[in-house]
């Protein structure tokens, strides 16, 4: 475990990279666990027994902290159960603590009372997958103004009418936190954080894309550095995960050197706070 924070690594962050070495480079770099995906353009696990992964994060120290995703898991829920069921299945069998749950995109803005009938339906139908599996639902709301889920307030609302099922649990993306203009942290519901930077300076807050997204250095705008300051603060105590979507990131061969470099810069950040309060 690092010293100063909890780092996850995340399968976009380095796409070109097999699930076992993804795992190799986590445990280089002191990562306390992965993220492995279902929309890397190749079948989940690179096809291999979801076990046989299981023992290799085993080998390599790392637990496997989610599996994503349930893409557009708000939109006709009724459709997604097979999905959902088959993703929880793939999760149990790896020793995933979670599976991701991610709102659709819409063409415009979708009104916000909308926003919240169609997730309380859709955790509604999800829920007994979920219980009955002990597994937890990572709900992760997109910051783009087009997004059927963008507020993080309007997820802890319907969470707090389903008397906080503990089967539901919130990511916190400093990316999207910010593009959803900040607001309430809500630490005591988030399971992971998700981390990158963004360091165009010609890029305005409604212009950023994930292909912005890029590691975490002095240059970056989404205070992500403010943000897991604040979040520990409010008692957050678990993994800061690089989700990275930056086409330069992608097209190193070894992006391990980059990553450490960003990890000591985060870790030297709070590292400064510490002390100061110590």
């Amino acid at each position: 475990m690092h010293p100063v924070l909890s780092i996850g690594l995340n399968h976009m962050t380095v796409p070109n990279a097999s699930a076992r070495a993804l795992l190799s480079a986590a445990e280089v770099l002191g990562c306390v666990g992965v993220e492995l995906r279902n929309d890397l353009g190749r079948p989940l696990f690179d096809g291999e027994p979801a076990a046989d992964i299981a023992e290799a994060a085993a080998m390599h120290g790392q637990e496997i902290l989610g599996l994503a995703e349930i893409k557009a898991f708000n939109e006709n829920p009724e459709d997604k159960l097979d999905q959902a069921e088959a993703l929880v299945s793939a999760a149990m069998n790896c020793g995933a603590k979670g599976v991701a749950l991610i709102p659709a995109m819409a063409k415009g803005r979708v009104d916000r009372g909308d926003q919240r009938s169609a997730l309380r339906r859709a955790l509604t139908l999800l829920q007994p997958i979920l219980e009955n599996c002990a597994m937890q639902g990572l709900i992760e709301p997109l910051g783009f103004a087009n997004c059927s889920l963008r507020f993080k307030e309007d997820l802890v609302a319907v969470l707090d009418e389903m008397q906080r099922p503990a089967c539901f649990a919130l990511v916190h993306d400093t990316f999207h936190h910010t593009l959803a203009g900040g607001g309430t942290l809500y630490a005591d519901l988030t399971a992971i954080v998700h981390i990158s930077g963004v360091t165009d300076p010609a890029r305005g807050v409604d212009q950023m894309r994930d292909a912005d997204r890029g590691l975490v250095d002095a240059r970056d705008r989404l205070g992500t550095i403010a943000q897991l300051r604040n979040l520990r603060a409010a008692g957050y105590t678990g993994p800061a995960s690089f989700e990275v979507f930056a086409p330069d990131i992608h097209e190193l061969k070894d992006p391990t050197a980059a990553l450490a470099g960003s990890i000591a810069f985060i870790s030297s950040q709070l590292a400064e706070v510490s002390a100061g309060a110590a």
